[in-house]
Order: structure tokens, then C-alpha cells, then sequence
């Protein structure tokens, strides 16, 4: 005989270690959106400054630059 571990005790240890996988991954990234979204600091693009007539022609509610 061998001392391997009974199946239905094998596949809950795999879902077990599956799991914690699955956590670090979650954690891990949205840690890694959180810290993007903390120290990026988006510099101004070009946009409409004054108000547009025509459809589509959209500017900032409030102009930082």
C-alpha cells in the first residue's frame, strides 16, 4: 500500500489551495488599483474651454488648467 492521501481528501486539499490562489489574485489586484489610482496624477488634455453649439462638442464641468 501507499500512503497517498484518499482522493475525496486530495481534491479538497487542491480546492483549498485553488482558493487561497484565487484570493491572492484578487487581493493582489485590486491592491495594484488602488495604488495606480492613488499615486497617478493625470496631467490636463486638450478639451473645449468655452460652450459648444454642436452635438458632440463636450468640455470640462470644471477646468482645472
Amino acid at each position: 500500500m501507499t500512503n497517498a492521501a484518499p482522493a475525496p481528501a486530495r481534491r479538497l486539499h487542491l480546492l483549498w489551495i485553488l482558493t487561497a490562489a484565487a484570493m491572492i489574485v484578487f487581493v493582489g489586484a485590486n491592491a495594484h488599483l488602488v495604488y495606480v489610482a492613488v499615486s497617478s496624477e493625470p496631467g490636463c488634455v486638450a478639451h473645449l474651454k468655452d460652450k459648444s453649439g454642436t452635438p458632440g462638442g463636450y468640455r470640462a464641468a470644471k477646468s482645472a488648467c
